[in-house]
């Protein structure tokens, strides 16, 4: 049996004798840590690594937490987060937890407490990663249609008119997902990466295409040849939804 995976833990405080301690004590109980005492360089890691949850202290030199949670929402870089801070005031933890923090530890606090909290937010996090099948979409979604298919997130199938049902991938799913709910939109092959696998994924443009690929297959078979799924070469696709495709059309001329 291997062994559980070490959560990543950031640790954004810029008291560096603080910081260490909060690292030691993460780092006896089986946790990694990554320490930084500036928000910016907090950002230029996560923009190209995954972390399991940041510990955010509000003061810091170049930015206020709160304003850095505010900028890592719209960069679209989610990931739990507690903030660590010396202000027990009310208005304080309630601005930090609409923003969307997961919890608030005000200092001093204790190796225990600290360590419950994080835990606590570890196993809300990976519950709430039980319900997605991909990125952008959640088995809880409701059913939805897609060229006249019934798509069921709930069983990863597409029904079609004449009452088959076919198994669709999760990565399959992901997509047909997106390209419904982006309907007349160009969508870049990056933009659907990210969306469909996540921003930190490292998957080719090729891998994508292959997707594409045995989607546009799967429909082709059944009468649904989506030509209405556009290439548009060297940026990605567009997909506008086609009510009615006369399957029929093309044989007769």
């Amino acid at each position: 049996m291997s062994a559980k995976p070490k959560p990543l833990i950031l640790i954004v405080e810029d008291e560096p004798e603080l910081a260490n301690i909060i690292a030691h004590q993460l780092e006896t109980v089986g946790m990694q840590t990554q320490t930084y005492h500036r928000t910016a360089h907090a950002m230029r890691f996560l923009k190209s690594n995954f972390a399991n949850l940041m510990l955010l202290d509000i003061t810091l030199p170049d930015q206020d937490g709160f304003s850095f949670l505010d900028e890592l929402k719209r960069a679209e870089l989610n990931l739990p987060v507690i903030f660590l801070t010396g202000n027990d005031s009310e208005v304080s933890k309630v601005k930090g937890l609409e923003l969307g923090a997961d919890d608030y530890v005000t200092k001093p606090f204790s190796a225990a407490e600290l360590i419950a909290r994080i835990n606590a937010v570890l196993r809300r996090a990976e519950a709430a990663r039980d319900f997605n099948v991909t990125k952008n979409a959640k088995i809880t979604d409701q059913p939805f249609d897609f060229e006249n298919a019934s798509v069921d997130p709930r069983t990863l199938t597409a029904t079609f008119p004449d009452g088959s049902t076919e198994k669709l991938g999760r990565k399959e799913f992901g997509i047909i997902a997106y390209l419904a709910a982006n309907e007349g939109v160009i969508i870049t092959r990056k933009h659907l990466i990210h969306s469909v696998w996540g921003l930190h994924a490292d998957v080719r443009s090729r891998s994508l295409d292959q997707y594409i690929v045995k989607i546009r297959d799967l429909f082709g078979r059944k009468g649904r040849p989506l030509s209405n799924l556009r290439t548009v070469h060297g940026i990605g696709y567009e997909y506008s939804r086609n009510e009615e495709v006369d399957t029929g059309a093309s044989a007769s001329s």
